[in-house]
């Protein structure tokens, strides 16, 4: 087959870290557009990822206006609806980075272009694709953890404060630790469950530390001006069925117990988390078991005999997809509950109050 004709809409980290290497590893694609609103950035990103003839835009409209498969929105939140409501109408498939949006009016503006429009839309949670998270998602189909009716969704750093771009940006960002990796952990946990039906949640966010000096971050000070955002925030999310979620998001706590892109499922007939790796517990001929589950050799049940990352295999099966020759892992009917969720917890923390879903 052709190559996919590729653009991406923001050439920042995430695309010249993540989108871009694993592209370039399948090799079924030429990257042949790049937009940034930095003409530099995305002539430098262009020189090094992009064909010979690639193109190079500082407005995403232009960029959609090429004959393409499919472009990547990676720019800040705030941005993410509308470019990828503009991309899917102009008849691209998209692939659009974390979270979905900023909040659920914008992130169901996306859903309904996807089904105007019958172009495919995915949503960059690649921790879905680890070894460990498959593994406990195939047990969980396989209902050896039974009825799951108390989960955590863990995403907290003890001091990790990312100090570039517009992460500190509350306008460009929509939130802070909640909504960058909280993220990750709510869809991971949402996705094992198997359970996108939330009744109620309540929410505290706390902005403690962002006036803090020497403060040990992983990547130098933070500007105390610019943190606008929260540095943690909580959530306890009850379920339709009853089942409990409590997430916790923190770029900077005072913890030693750090976990990020984790969860921890309690169901009827057993148990799982990721303390020590993957272990799976439970009860068998009347004694406790701990299973800790070998995920060196092999890999996904997707790619069986493939040693690819799980960034690698995001692209693989996103471009699968849009040859009609596989489905979607992520779908955005999924993601926009996770980014109704964490809504949902800002909201309950700014009014004191439980938020009830209608």
């Amino acid at each position: 087959m052709d190559n996919l004709k590729l653009g991406i809409i923001g050439c920042g980290g995430i695309a010249n870290n993540k989108h871009l290497p694993s592209i370039q590893t399948i090799g079924n694609a030429d990257v042949v557009a790049f937009c940034d609103i930095i003409e530099e950035r995305a002539q430098e990103t262009a020189e090094k990822f992009g064909t010979k003839d690639a193109k190079v835009f500082t407005d995403y409209k232009d960029l959609l206006k090429l004959d393409l498969d499919a472009v990547y929105v990676c720019t800040p939140n705030r941005s993410h609806s509308f470019i990828t409501v503009d991309a899917l109408h102009s008849g691209k498939h998209v692939m659009c980075e974390k979270p979905m949006a900023i909040n659920y009016e914008e992130a169901l503006k996306m859903v309904k272009a996807a089904q105007d429009t019958g172009k495919l839309l995915t949503i960059g949670y690649q921790s879905r694709y680890r070894a460990d998270s498959m593994y406990l998602k195939s047990a969980m189909e396989a209902g050896e953890l039974g009825e799951i009716y108390f989960a955590k969704a863990n995403a907290v750093r003890r001091r990790a404060v990312p100090t570039w771009g517009v992460f500190l940006n509350e306008y460009e960002q929509g939130g802070g630790p909640l909504i960058d990796i909280g993220t990750h952990a709510l869809d991971l946990t949402l996705w094992t469950m198997d359970n996108y039906k939330p009744k109620y949640a309540v929410g505290t966010t706390y902005h403690k530390l962002n006036k803090d000096r020497n403060t040990a971050n992983a990547w130098g000070d933070w500007d105390v001006d610019k943190f606008t955002v929260e540095d943690s925030a909580f959530g306890f999310i009850v379920m339709e069925n009853g089942a409990t979620i409590m997430l916790s998001a923190s770029w900077a706590l005072n913890t030693l117990e750090v976990e990020e892109a984790t969860t921890t499922l309690s169901g009827t007939k057993g148990g799982a988390d990721f303390h020590e790796g993957l272990r799976i517990n439970g009860v068998r001929h009347g004694r406790q078991f701990v299973e800790k589950p070998d995920l060196k050799a092999g890999s996904v049940a997707f790619y069986e005999g493939t040693s690819a990352t799980p960034q690698v295999l995001e692209q693989k099966t996103f471009h699968d997809a849009i040859r009609g020759k596989g489905k979607l892992c992520v779908l955005p009917e999924q993601a926009i509950v996770v980014t109704r969720i964490l809504e949902a917890i800002y909201k309950s923390a700014a009014s004191g109050e439980p938020y009830y879903f209608d």
